[in-house]
């Protein structure tokens, strides 16, 4: 007879297996704002490990870098600037609470507030207030709000000693302003629809105008993301620009300088009659690779599903190379999100949302005091209940937390062959797309663009990405459209046969891994290259300047 009091509490294990087998493994990462320790904490809710700063209160982020390093923003005292949550002061500390950096951001012109974003360069990108007289604001063509006004800029800083750092790129919403009321000034046009890449500065006018209070950086495109409340929008700028090309309309991979490349969820911001999506969002975020929506982005929308819940809203931007598509006159694609996940819940403000590599969404429900785990149907599988306010949470993996990384890779060009630095894995990039199958050391471009290589280090759980390489196809060299070679067989012990259907006199030559010229020849029908160790090699067959074919082989023996 069978004990079904026995199936059953094996049928509840077997369930709750399952159950915490869809959560992502590792330690979430939060602070509560205004107290002085953040924490990790493991899938069960226990904490693992803990900083405490004495004195110091953090006042909205926290984010880990590889190694275990922990960036928080802290309530600077004497701030010039009031509202929330003005900061003014960022810090990097160890794992064992060390306190690396503590830089001050705050003078009587300018101070930061809300996020920041810790870049794989060291450099640490924050948002910051800055303060424009009522003459300023007048003259500028604001129509709708007169008196001192708050708009914002992004700055890049690179850490030098314990306290000091460089400025060494920024971006000023101020410099990318429209208005339709004042024909005297600079940056009057007379139709707002026709100029999306500029700020509407007589919409939602007010002192703290845009209140940006999320941003994030893609490496691939090294473009920057944030987000508006006051506007409720999410924008991208170019990062490739120098800080003069970031205050014009022109410079960078994009060639609009400081412009804006794209905006979504709201488009009445810039005169669009359109199905406005976000409703007050927070935490701008590109979904990382790694997961089967790697691109995309999303943010967190407090009252995205009214009357009183909120949600992540996910969508894809109709990216063209380094730019958008837009119809001039309509919005910007998508007219809606690809997929909404609700939180369970409401907060009218603050939150996050984390895209973990299984599926899995986490969200912190910011002044709600909640963090939950759903699965990609929607399905709460994990949530923890804290004693106050937490503006963002993230989670991380082991190995992540306990290694450093590689890093940043570095491309060189040897007679038209790109290099990157040794790493143990590779994938190039051009002009922000995945090249599929160019996954070596080395890539013989065939075509002129910017090329990217994303490197992991010996554990592969952190990626690390070069800076894009400007390549340009040599004057006179051409690629075959069609190639009329065999070259096999590939893999091989090293000796390579070569057919051609063409008659043309060619010269070979092979390159190693690191670009070097290791074999030169005149047209011969297989090349021995059994002296030369296990390996990748590239082999061109050239006539003059001309390159009639380009193959990479791999030696095995």
């Amino acid at each position: 007879m069978f004990n079904f009091k026995i199936i059953l509490i094996t049928l509840l294990v077997s369930l709750a297996g399952i159950l915490h087998a869809q959560q992502y493994p590792g330690y979430t990462l939060y602070s509560l704002k205004n107290a002085s320790t953040a924490l990790l904490v493991d899938t069960n809710g226990t904490t693992f490990h803990t900083w405490t700063s004495t004195g110091k209160t953090t006042c909205y982020s926290t984010y880990m870098m590889p190694g275990g390093i922990l960036w928080r923003t802290l309530n600077h005292t004497g701030n010039s600037f009031s509202g929330g949550p003005i900061s003014g002061e960022v810090q990097k500390l160890d794992y064992a609470g060390n306190v690396l950096w503590d830089y001050v951001y705050s003078t009587a012109s300018y101070c930061t507030h809300h996020d920041i974003c810790p870049m794989p360069n060291g450099n640490v990108l924050m948002i910051a207030y800055e303060s424009k007289s009522a003459a300023e604001v007048t003259a500028a063509g604001c129509s709708q709000y007169s008196g001192i006004m708050w708009p914002d800029k992004i700055v890049e800083i690179q850490p030098t000693g314990t306290t000091t750092g460089n400025l060494v790129w920024e971006w000023h919403a101020w410099d990318h302003l429209v208005q339709n009321t004042n024909s005297a000034a600079a940056n009057y046009q007379t139709s707002i629809i026709n100029h999306p890449e500029l700020l509407n500065i007589n919409y939602n006018s007010g002192k703290d105008w845009l209140h940006i209070n999320g941003v994030d950086y893609n490496p691939i495109l090294d473009q920057i993301t944030f987000t508006s409340h006051n506007l409720s929008e999410l924008y991208v700028v170019d990062h490739s620009t120098t800080t003069a090309e970031a205050a014009t309309h022109s410079g960078g991979n994009s060639g609009k300088g400081g412009d804006i490349l794209y905006r979504w969820g709201n488009p009445l911001a810039y005169g669009v009659t359109a199905t406005k999506i976000f409703n007050v969002v927070h935490h701008a975020h590109w979904v990382p690779e790694g997961n089967s929506n790697a691109g995309d982005l999303f943010g967190y929308n407090n009252q995205g599903i009214l009357p009183s819940a909120s949600c992540t809203d996910f969508f894809t931007p109709p990216i063209s190379g380094y730019n958008y598509s837009i119809n001039l006159g309509s919005a910007y694609l998508p007219a809606t999100y690809n997929k909404r996940l609700p939180s369970g819940g409401y907060n009218s403000n603050e939150g996050s949302a984390q895209q973990l590599p299984n599926g899995n969404v986490l969200i912190s429900m910011g002044i709600s005091g909640y963090i939950k785990e759903f699965d990609p149907s929607g399905t709460l599988i994990w949530s923890k209940t804290l004693t106050g306010s937490s503006a963002k949470a993230f989670r991380y993996s082991e190995c992540y937390l306990n290694n450093i990384g590689p890093s940043i890779p570095t491309i060189t060009e040897n007679v038209g062959v790109l290099t990157s630095d040794i790493a143990t894995t590779y994938q190039w990039y051009l002009n922000g797309l995945l090249l599929n199958g160019e996954t070596n050391q080395i890539i013989s471009p065939l075509q002129s663009g910017i090329y990217v290589v994303r490197v992991t280090d010996i554990n592969g759980c952190v990626y690390q990405y070069s800076a894009g390489y400007h390549f340009n196809l040599t004057t006179g060299i051409s690629q075959a459209a069609t190639s009329k070679f065999e070259i096999y067989p590939n893999p091989s012990n090293g000796i390579i046969n070569i057919e051609e259907s063409t008659g043309k006199k060619f010269e070979i030559f092979v390159y190693d891994i690191n670009g070097k010229l290791v074999l030169r020849n005149k047209s011969i029908y297989q090349v021995n290259l059994m002296e030369y160790g296990i390996g990748t090699y590239l082999l061109q067959l050239k006539e003059g300047d001309t390159i009639l074919e380009s193959k990479k082989i791999f030696i095995t023996k």
